[in-house]
């Protein structure tokens, strides 16, 4: 066979996308489609023209046509599978059958045409095939968005976390009798700016201590960062700092207090530019399946020191947790595990060493694995409900198991069926939902013990049960999951030595599945 070009067009004749598979002037291939509603008659039960010179091959797709120009020396069973493919491909990509949807999604029409007919001729490939080769999965491009959502997302937090400040200030304000005269905001959320606050005061004023800032070092070479990998928090910076090269503003602030590429951070107190700063960050990993119960949970946490002056590197941390027994510790080698184990104290094993100053060291590791549903922190449920129309109606609701948690920011992802001819979801019951081609978000602020629950419900017009799994659960808690905390920091010599915390407990992965 010889395709000349695949196009589609409106049951009245308006072209809304052509592709030409030979050489063809536009002249041409607009005369040979606006000839095709003329060559139709009612009435007929076959799917194909023939003309003095081409063969039209068609098929109606609601309100529309898919249409196959070919050469009349060209196999009509062969037309008619190629049709058949084509007319298969199109739903893939266009949930709904209308003139806007074909626009708007255009281009992947056409590189998914492409892969089907290449120089007029039929490609072996099937409908699977098609999809991988136009998804065109590019690494680069995922970190590019994973930098920027983890930005906007701290950006968030950031604004969050002032507000707090400045509502405790107001309060320690108003318990000394003062009263603040003046107060200024400045900056912003975009690139990571932040919310200044300047409290003038008759008398002693309260003293914030602030982060100090320390630029990222700007790194070159072509290597992308791997997601997962070992050093992942060196890729990061090292891409941002290309995107700054290219003029992009990228703040340091936001990278500076983060643990890993997936990890906001969140303090508990100020960050100090003096003394030792204290960063305690929690990895929850659970998988459960669609009845709620509990496949596999992990929970990994770190303590990551900064020591941020020289006569500190000899210090000793003792540390704190709810003695659960079931968290398996693990120091540093170079931390004296005897001391640990008796007395919850981190130090230097050797006496004459001492810990490396104004960077981030790892000192403590521990792994949580429990296997009762009931220690999952967050419940979460979906019920589809078929109906005699072959709809579907979706509930979903999350209730809060850890009572003493705040979670904030949290995203309940809802995938919804492959694309169709059926209208877009219809939202019953929720607030902050929102609704791509390929899945529903349910975003909910904070969940804490004031507000441990919350429904949600939507409605469908096609689908089946299982086309709403896996469900995807994302959030961020300032508080640490395990109770791991630092008490104090001391010189070996018993001097206290000033200390600011930072704790972040997030998910890496929560799904429910089939």
């Amino acid at each position: 066979m010889v395709l000349l070009a695949a196009a589609i067009c409106t049951k009245s004749g308006k072209q809304l996308l052509s592709r030409q598979f030979v050489e063809m002037t536009r002249s041409r291939i607009e005369g040979l489609l606006s000839a095709f509603p003329k060559l139709m008659s009612s009435g007929k039960q076959h799917t194909f023209i023939e003309t003095e010179s081409v063969r039209y091959v068609y098929q109606p797709l609601d309100k529309l046509y898919i249409v196959l120009i070919t050469t009349k020396a060209s196999n009509i069973l062969e037309d008619l599978e190629t049709l058949r493919m084509f007319a298969r491909v199109v739903p893939e990509y266009c949930k709904i059958l209308e003139e806007a949807e074909i626009i708007e999604t255009s281009f992947d029409l056409i590189a998914a045409f492409d892969e089907i007919v290449a120089l007029g001729y039929r490609e072996n490939v099937n409908l699977a095939q098609i999809r991988t080769f136009t998804d065109m999965d590019s690494h680069e491009e995922k970190v590019f968005k994973a930098v920027r959502e983890e930005q906007e997302r701290e950006a968030k937090l950031e604004m969050k976390k002032k507000a707090r400040e400045l509502t405790q200030l107001r309060r320690e304000a108003e318990k000394l009798g003062k009263t603040s005269s003046r107060m200024e905001f400045s900056g912003g959320i975009s690139g990571g700016g932040g919310l200044k606050t300047m409290i003038m005061e008759p008398e002693e004023p309260v003293k914030v201590k602030t982060a100090q800032i320390r630029p990222s070092t700007m790194i070159g070479g072509g290597k992308a960062m791997k997601l997962g990998a070992k050093g992942g928090l060196k890729d990061v910076d090292s891409f941002v700092d290309k995107l700054r090269t290219e003029g992009e503003d990228v703040s340091t602030a936001t990278l500076q207090q983060r643990g890993t590429s997936n990890a906001p951070a969140a303090s508990s107190t100020p960050i100090n530019a003096t003394g030792i700063n204290a960063r305690i960050e929690e990895k929850l990993k659970v998988k459960c399946n669609r009845d709620g119960g509990l496949q596999s949970m992990e929970v990994i946490g770190m303590l990551t020191l900064r020591i941020n002056e020289e006569k500190y590197t000899d210090c000793v941390i003792s540390m704190s947790d709810e003695g659960i027994p079931s968290i398996t510790y693990t120091p540093h080698p170079n931390i004296d595990k005897t001391l640990y184990n008796a007395n919850g104290v981190l130090q230097h094993k050797q006496s004459g060493r001492t810990f490396p100053s104004r960077t981030d060291i790892g000192v403590l590791r521990w792994r949580y694995v429990p296997d009762d549903p009931a220690l999952v922190p967050l419940s979460v449920t979906v019920w589809p409900q078929m109906d005699a129309g072959g709809g579907v109606t979706v509930t979903a609701d999350y209730i809060l198991q850890s009572m003493n948690l705040e979670l904030m920011d949290v995203v309940i992802v809802i995938p919804l069926p492959a694309a169709g001819n059926a209208d877009k979801p219809t939202i019953i019951q929720g607030n902050d939902v929102e609704i791509t081609r390929k899945m529903i978000k349910w975003n909910i602020p904070i969940i804490n013990s004031s507000e441990s629950s919350g429904s949600m419900e939507f409605h469908i017009a096609h689908g089946d049960e299982d086309s709403f799994f896996p469900v995807e659960v994302h959030f961020t808690c300032t508080m640490s999951y395990c109770g791991v905390s630092v008490k104090d920091a001391r010189t070996k010599q018993g001097e206290s030595i000033e200390l600011s915390t930072q704790t972040s407990f997030y998910t890496d992965s929560f799904t429910y599945e089939n």
